[in-house]
This record gives structure tokens, C-alpha cells and sequence, in this order.
């Protein structure tokens, strides 16, 4: 096994491990950009105590996680920390800057098991009519957010998404997913048409204010370029604020409805993890579970219904012996 350079720093194999994951492996900015805060902090720590990063052990590194905990970082926060730091060492052992992987064997924080939440078709009929269809914002964001609940798109996935990507005819679109993986998802007839007249009537006007500068983005702002995901976000917010829904709505909770329907209306989960672009059935699994409670709610309320029924209904009167 090679050697470590002496004059290579832990500050620059992380250097070297971005690149690779952003070239290579195809993450996004805003992964880099978290990895960089996770691993980058982990090394400040290990520095402000006069330690060497490449030399640490699972024992130093728990003295880390335990001081993150103690400062009130949430068990979530924590899990995503120690794994990702975990990562840049197993990276290190590879490339043959260390001996060992300094880390194996780390017991990760168990992260509370939290059920996604989703929104009931009442409200998200009201969340999805709330746009004036009279303006060409509009047009785009009623297609837009039938696309995020119909297509169970991610926001990234959804501003990415080019014209020539989009069929309407097969009422599917090719997307790039999380790692650059392309898959096929597909959409029913309610974006299909929200999405043919935004594009007839809505993304023409849009363009135009681009002043001849044309772009191949299926989505538009006002001045004729890309729609950012920070926008997206704040769009669905307000026409939730508009609708008067009360529940904290954002895009991925649209996503979160499109699996958790699908399994209540029968879908099979390999189908429904293809759709989502998940790489393993054990994280759409977990929509099993929200679709098991949302039954059960059904269930219960049905059973109140009927015992208020029964309790506000005539008395039936008990037949005398002599009656029988």
C-alpha cells in the first residue's frame, strides 16, 4: 500500500474527495457544498485539539459526535454527520493515505423513525386550483405543481427539467435524479393538460421576457429564464397561504402524497419505487407504513360515525317475555 505524501494534508485529500464525487459521482453543489461543512468541521475539531486527522481513532471520533450531541444537534443531524465523515475515511483507505479504515466499526446514532407526512386529496385539490389560470404565471405553476404531486418529482428534478425532456403524447419525462440517474417518470392526464396549455398559452408570454435570449427550460420566471428551486418553494407556500391550508406545505410533501396514494390505491412498491427513482425498496418502504396509518385512521373514524349514529338513533325496545 502507497505511503501518504508528508506534504499532503487531510485538508487536501477532502479537496481531492469532492472533486471526485462531484466530477465522478455527479453530486450536486449543494451535497459538495454539505460535505465540505461536515468533513471540513470534523478536521477544525480535530486541529483545535491538536490532533492529526489522518491519525484519529473511533474513541476520538466519539468524543466528537458526543460534543455535537451535548450541543444540541438533532439525532437526524448527527447520523448525516458521522456517515458522511465515515465516508471521507473509507475514501482515505482507498487511496492509501491510511492504513486502515480509522473509523470502521463506528456505532451511527439511530436516527428516530419519522413517517413522511402527505396531504389529503381535499387539500391538495385546493392547494392545485389556487393558481389564477388567467396569467401566464399562472398556467405555469398549476403545471408545475400537477407535475411535482402527478410525476412525484423532486424539487431539483422538476427546475432541471428541459422541453425536449417532456412527452406530452406519452404523458412521461426523462429526468435526472440524485447521482446523475436517469429515469422515465411518468404523469396523468390532469398535468398533461395543465402542461399543454402552459405551453400554448403560458410559456410563450414567459419567454418573451427574455428579450430574444431564448432558453430550453420547461420552466420559466418572468424575465424568461430557469425557475430556481428556492422559487418553486416559495410559489407553493404561497398559493398553500392563499388556499387557507393550514399545514406547512412544500414541494417534496407533494412527492411524499404521490407514493403514499399510489400504495393506498393498490400500486405495487417495486412499481412505485421505479416511479420515485429510489435505489433500494427499503426507503419507498417506509410509505407502506404511512399508507397502514392513514387506513387505520379511515377505520376509526368510520367506527365513531357508526357508534354516533347508533348513539343518536331511536332506542330499540327490548321485546317482553310474553312478546317473544
Amino acid at each position: 500500500m502507497p505511503s501518504r505524501a508528508v506534504h499532503q494534508t487531510a485538508e487536501a485529500y477532502l479537496d481531492a474527495y469532492l472533486r471526485e464525487l462531484a466530477v465522478v459521482a455527479g453530486r450536486s453543489p449543494y451535497t459538495i457544498r454539505n460535505y465540505r461543512n461536515d468533513i471540513g468541521g470534523f478536521l477544525r475539531w480535530c486541529r483545535e485539539r491538536g490532533l492529526e486527522p489522518m491519525e484519529i481513532s473511533r474513541q476520538v471520533f466519539r468524543e466528537y459526535l458526543g460534543e455535537l450531541r451535548s450541543g444540541g444537534m438533532a439525532v437526524g443531524s448527527l447520523t448525516r454527520r458521522a456517515s458522511t465523515v465515515h465516508g471521507f475515511y473509507r475514501w482515505l483507505l482507498r487511496e492509501g493515505a491510511t492504513d486502515r479504515d480509522r473509523l470502521h466499526g463506528i456505532a451511527m446514532p439511530k436516527r428516530p423513525r419519522r413517517l413522511p407526512k402527505v396531504v389529503d386529496p381535499g387539500t391538495l385539490d385546493r392547494l392545485l386550483t389556487a393558481p389564477d389560470l388567467g396569467t401566464p404565471q399562472g398556467l405555469r405553476d398549476r403545471a408545475m405543481m400537477e407535475l411535482l404531486y402527478g410525476g412525484g418529482l423532486r424539487i431539483s428534478e422538476l427546475v432541471a427539467l428541459d422541453l425536449g425532456q417532456v412527452d406530452l403524447s406519452e404523458g412521461s419525462a426523462v429526468v435526472h435524479g440524485k447521482g446523475a440517474k436517469e429515469r422515465l417518470v411518468l404523469f396523468g392526464e390532469p398535468a398533461m393538460l395543465a402542461l399543454e396549455r402552459y405551453l400554448a398559452e403560458g410559456r410563450p408570454k414567459l419567454a418573451a421576457g427574455g428579450r430574444g435570449m431564448a432558453s430550453a427550460a420547461l420552466f420559466l420566471n418572468r424575465f424568461g429564464g430557469r425557475l430556481t428551486a428556492r422559487s418553486v418553494q416559495g410559489i407553493v407556500r404561497r398559493y398553500a397561504t392563499a388556499a387557507g391550508i393550514a399545514v406547512d406545505i412544500h414541494p417534496h410533501l407533494l412527492r411524499h402524497s404521490f407514493a403514499t396514494h399510489l400504495l393506498d390505491g393498490g400500486a405495487d412498491l417495486r412499481i412505485v419505487q421505479e416511479l420515485l427513482g429510489h435505489a433500494s425498496p427499503t426507503t419507498t418502504q417506509i410509505y407502506t407504513h404511512v399508507s397502514r396509518q392513514a387506513q387505520a385512521e379511515m377505520a376509526r373514524e368510520a367506527w365513531e360515525r357508526l357508534a354516533e349514529e347508533a348513539l343518536a338513533g331511536p332506542r330499540r325496545r327490548r321485546p317482553r317475555a310474553s312478546e317473544a
